[in-house]
This record gives structure tokens, C-alpha cells and sequence, in this order.
């Protein structure tokens, strides 16, 4: 189910070596920069590497919407590279994706070249030729070969004429492939969407040489689609049985529900080949046939658990500015990570990746006067909206979230350790907090979110939301950072995969094939001690046994079988069954019984201690 890479993932690139893949796109002011993914099956990503810390990219602006764009991964020459802009083209290259990548290299242009541009690709002929695609405004389309220093060499290969009367827009992030002799470039309408293909059976600047094919996708015939104009999509890529596909990106957008706040997600296509013609599969709400590869044990992509007891900091993290990545500890505490500001606001964050999540943290922090804060904290690209759950200070200790003018405040009677939980459902944030991570107390009503989750004036300074914890005033330690818990209730309408499956207009799920049906809820905490117990939500017209499975449907853990009774319809009731061994954060795969459709609905799933 699309997307698989939910989240902020902009301008994507795609590269296939032998039996992996590997992405990676535009970072912006995010670092350190470039993060390189990996995959076995197209479906399932993980990152790997960074290419380039902060300390090395003294010359990469912090400015929102600035920073660093393209990303483009390639392969020729027998090593890895990876080419971006920041003011100007650079480069740097590894002998595997994971590194160790070298200092950035600035590529040399000439006058007959003209400037380099940015959300540039790289192309490799049959014959291993490596070409850059070179973009530059509205009006330069051009390609030149590269030599084995990663340099520019030959002449340039001039298609202005691509849009020379603004055909498609900017005519921006084009990538090519090659099939049976002829060449395909691939270029965006501008980032809201919009994507064209043109082909030519050999590499020249002739436009009478090219022909324009039009629209690359498909017309979208589903109508609850909300992922409506993707774009800026990678160059396809062959696998061995013969399919096609592609990676591209999206703003999540429905009719009255506008989730563009979140960033540009990246979803898989099927490349459809109608003869020499290819097409795009149109986005769908429903699920699409997976690559014919095995997954090789990778996690569905999601915001991470860490409970900060390793010596370096786990690559799923990510600062806002360069000034932030210097301004932690995993060592002043043993198992804690400190977050230390200066005059400012420090932050640790990671791409937010759900509509439904419970956060959790412990923070230890004496707050004595107001501008003492750490906690919970979600904010947008350029930092102006931002989602606060803290332990504070104002006439005494408090908790307080805080989103704008709404603001909800406790006081803190707990002392200067304190777990805090920020629950999103929706557009719903709603904190709680704790002495011991168990019993909690809610800080009454929830705030809405809608301002943080919706389209922001410059696409949001281009980047998505980012989900983590911050600190001001004074030093504050963080012991552990839960994104998805499993003894918080989750809701099955949460699923980020399914088959078989429908969501009901009473949030719950149900199951629509007689062959049972399953959906999926990726990256759920089981703790570090595990549960003694799981249990689900339903209303049942029939008895029946719902099986919960870990990680995948065929190579994964059957962990519990949990048995149901005739309840009647729209009459809930929690069942549950034991569970053992489990520690962690897994996919939760729900799988309905087989026989007659909709005799179960299920409406969440919660994890409970012994």
C-alpha cells in the first residue's frame, strides 16, 4: 500500500545494483545530509548511511527551503556516487553505499555548458557511459557525459527546446532510462505535480530526433485517492522477471482532509509498457501487487524507537540547523541522550511518518524560571508552527502543550524526572503524563493540529512535518523516545498496509475476502520487557479466531491466537490472549479468519503488561 515511504521524502532517485536498491533525494536544511536508503524488495527502506555531516558542509545554508537539493545516487566506473546542488553541482563517491563517502567535490562547468542548476540525475548508457541530466530554471534541458573523475567531459548535448515554450511547466528533476534501443526522458511539471515523458532512439540535441509521449501516468479513476499528482519520479528500473517500476513523489491532499503539511511521500509505480510507450499505474487507494522480491527482513519504513544506549547516534535522527548537531551528549549520562542549548532552541527530530501515534519520552529537567523547557516537540520546515508537550516552569512547575494560542497546563507534581505522552489521532493531539510511564493523567481536552498538518505558504520550506524532542533554557536529559506504543490503544484504521480489508464509517476495520483478509500496523513498541498479553477491540456476528502475526505474513512470528465471540452488531468487547518473548518494535500483521466476509470488525489493538 502506497506510500511506502511515508513522510517527507522529496525528489527522489533510484538506483538498482544487482539484487538492491538504494534512494536517496533532497535533504534541504536537513543533517546531516543525504541519507542513503536501502531496499531489497522496493517496498521495504531502510537508511544506512549519511553522506555528508554538518561539519563538513560549512558552505550549505540552514535556510529554510535552501540547504541541499537533488540527491541523485548512481553507479559507474566501479564506484558510488552521489551527486547534489548547494549552490553549484557536487558530488562525492564511496565504494559501497554505506560508506565511508568522500569530501565533497565541486563539478566544474564551462561557458558552452552554462550553469549546472539543481535536481540534476544521472544517466548510464548500456555501454557504462555516465551522463548528467542537467536542469537549470524554467528553459535548460541538457546532457553531457562524465568522466571517470566524476567531472564533465565531451560536449554538451543542448534540449532547451524541451520547454522552450514552457510546455511542461519547469520541466524540473528529469531522469532517463534506456529500452529495446531507445532513449526516455522523463521530466516533472513542478513540484505540486505533473509528469512527461519524450523518447529518441539515439542521444542528439535534433528535436525532430524526439517525440513527445505526453502525460507519463495514467488519469486517476478512483475518486478517494489522496495522493492525486505524483511527480518528480526516479528513472525506472528493470527487474528479472521483466516488470518495470518506479518511485516518485506527492502531497497527500483529499477533498476536505489536507495532509500536505506532512511533505512530499514517495510512493511505487508499475510501469506499464504499451509497446515502446510507457505509462505510469494511476494512484489508488486500493493495494497494489508487490514486486516479485523477497523483503530480506527490512522493517516497513517508520519513525524509530531509541532508548539512546548506543555510542553514536542512530541515523534515523536529524537537526534543523548545524548548530543543533553539536548540541547533544550520549555520553554525559550513561543510556540518556542530553540536548544542550545555548540561548536558542535545540532539537533532535525524525521524519513524522502516521495520522495516528503515541509518542512517549522520560525527561529529566529542573525547570526554575520560564524559558526552562524539554519535552515532546513536532514542528514544520521553517519552525514557525509548532506542537509543544513540556515540562516547564511559570508561577511554579508545570506540564503544559502548547500549539499556538492553545495551550493546556497542569501542574507538574511529580518532580524533575517526568514521562511524558503526546497521543496524535488525526488532526487530534491530546499529552498525558506520568511518575513511572503507567498510570497517566491527561491534560485535558486535545488541540487540533490542522494548522502544523496543511499546506504551508513555499511548500512548507519544502520539508514535511519532524517529530522528536527539544529542549531551552538549560540542559535536559532524555532517557528513551517511543513513537508508536503498544500499551497506548492503537487503532486499526492506523493500518499501513493491508489486503482484503475495509475501513468502516465507525473507524473500525473489517474484513471484505473469504480468504480472511489482514492489515498491517508497522513499527509497534512491545517495550524492552515485552507484554504478558494482547488485545483487540471487536464487534462479531460470529465466533471466530483472529491471528497476530510479526514482521510478514509468510516468513514472520505467529505470536497469538485470540479467540472471539458473538457479540452482536455495533456491541464492542476486548479480548484478549497471551503473548511471549516479544521485545522491541515490529510490524503487527491482524489476520481475519477465513469464510464469510464482515463478520468481524475490529477497531484497535493494545498491548498490556503482566
Amino acid at each position: 500500500m502506497n506510500p511506502v515511504l511515508p513522510g517527507d521524502h522529496p525528489d527522489p532517485t533510484l538506483l538498482k545494483v544487482g539484487d538492491d536498491f538504494y534512494h536517496c533525494g533532497s535533504t534541504f536544511h536537513f543533517n546531516p545530509y543525504l541519507p542513503i536508503y536501502h531496499s531489497k524488495d522496493l517496498v521495504h527502506w531502510e537508511i544506512i548511511s549519511r553522506v555528508l555531516p554538518a561539519s563538513k558542509a560549512g558552505w550549505v545554508t540552514d535556510r529554510p527551503s535552501g540547504g541541499i537539493w537533488q540527491g541523485a545516487i548512481t553507479y559507474f566506473y566501479g564506484s558510488y556516487w552521489i551527486y547534489f546542488s548547494a549552490g553549484g553541482q557536487w558530488f562525492s563517491k564511496a565504494p559501497s553505499p554505506k560508506g565511508p563517502w568522500s569530501d565533497p567535490v565541486e563539478v566544474k562547468s564551462n561557458p558552452k555548458t552554462g550553469p549546472l542548476g539543481y535536481d540534476n540525475s544521472i544517466f548510464v548508457d548500456d555501454d557504462g557511459k555516465p551522463y548528467m541530466v542537467i536542469k537549470n530554471g524554467q528553459k535548460v534541458n541538457r546532457l553531457q557525459a562524465l568522466g571517470k573523475d566524476g567531472q564533465l567531459t565531451d560536449s554538451v548535448i543542448n534540449l532547451d527546446w524541451i520547454n522552450a515554450k514552457l510546455q511542461y511547466s519547469w520541466a524540473e528533476g528529469p531522469v532517463m532510462c534506456k529500452r529495446n534501443g531507445f532513449y526516455y526522458y522523463f521530466p516533472a511539471g513542478d513540484v505540486s505535480g505533473g509528469q512527461y515523458v519524450l523518447r529518441a532512439s539515439a542521444l542528439t540535441s535534433d528535436s525532430t530526433k524526439w517525440e513527445r509521449l505526453g502525460n507519463f501516468f495514467k488519469p486517476i479513476t478512483d475518486d478517494g485517492v489522496g495522493f492525486r499528482r505524483p511527480n518528480h519520479i526516479a528513472a525506472p528500473v528493470q527487474l528479472a522477471d521483466g516488470t518495470w517500476w518506479t518511485i516518485g513523489q506527492s502531497y497527500e491532499k483529499y477533498q476536505d482532509n489536507d495532509w500536505s503539511g506532512t511533505g512530499r511521500q514517495t510512493a511505487l509505480y508499475p510501469v506499464i509498457w504499451e509497446g515502446d510507450r510507457p505509462w505510469g499505474l494511476a494512484p489508488s487507494t486500493q493495494p497494489v501487487v508487490k514486486p516479485n522480491l523477497p523483503s530480506g527482513g527490512i522493517p516497513w519504513r517508520h519513525a524509530m524507537y531509541d532508548d539512546f544506549d548506543q555510542p553514536e547516534l542512530d541515523l534515523s535522527w536529524h537537526f534543523l540547523t548545524k548548530k543543533a548537531s553539536t548540541r547533544y551528549s550520549l555520553s554525559s549520562k550513561k543510556g540518556w541522550i542530553s540536548l544542550q542549548p545555548d540561548t536558542n532552541r535545540t532539537h533532535l527530530l525524525q521524519k513524522e511518518t502516521d495520522h495516528y501515534y503515541t509518542v512517549i519520552t522520560k525527561v529529566d529537567l529542573d525547570a526554575v524560571n520560564v524559558a526552562d523547557k524539554a519535552g515532546i516537540y513536532l514542528t514544520n520546515g521553517n519552525q514557525k508552527v509548532n506542537v509543544m508537550l513540556y515540562t516547564g516552569f511559570n508561577q511554579g512547575k508545570n506540564i503544559i502543550l502548547q500549539m499556538d494560542t492553545a495551550i493546556r497546563r497542569m501542574p507538574n507534581t511529580i518532580g524533575r524526572t517526568v514521562w511524558l505522552k503526546l497521543t496524535r489521532y488525526e488532526h487530534q493531539l491530546t499529552g498525558y503524563f506520568s511518575a513511572n510511564g503507567k498510570s497517566w493523567t491527561p491534560l485535558g481536552q486535545s488541540v487540533n493540529s490542522i494548522d502544523l498538518d496543511k499546506a504551508q505558504p513555499n511548500f512548507n520550506s519544502w520539508v514535511g512535518t519532524s517529530v522528536g524532542l527539544f529542549a531551552e533554557g538549560k540542559q535536559a536529559d532524555f532517557d528513551l523516545f517511543t513513537y508508536k506504543d503498544g500499551f497506548s490503544e492503537i487503532p486499526a484504521v492506523s493500518m499501513n498496509n493491508f489486503y482484503g480489508v475495509k475501513p468502516q464509517v465507525n473507524r473500525s476495520v473489517t474484513n471484505t475476502s473469504a480468504l480472511g483478509g489482514w492489515f498491517m500496523l508497522s513499527g509497534v513498541d512491545f517495550g524492552k520487557q515485552g507484554p504478558a498479553a494482547l488485545s483487540i477491540q471487536a464487534a462479531c456476528k460470529t465466533a471466530g479466531q483472529v491471528e497476530i502475526w510479526l514482521d510478514d505474513l509468510q516468513t514472520g512470528k505467529l505470536v497469538a491466537r485470540v479467540p472471539v465471540t458473538a457479540t452482536g452488531v455495533g456491541q464492542w468487547k476486548s479480548f484478549r490472549a497471551a503473548i511471549k518473548s516479544v521485545k522491541g518494535q515490529h510490524d503487527v500483521f491482524v489476520k481475519f479468519p477465513k469464510g464469510k466476509p464482515q463478520q468481524i470488525e475490529i477497531k484497535s489493538l493494545q498491548l498490556f503488561e503482566k
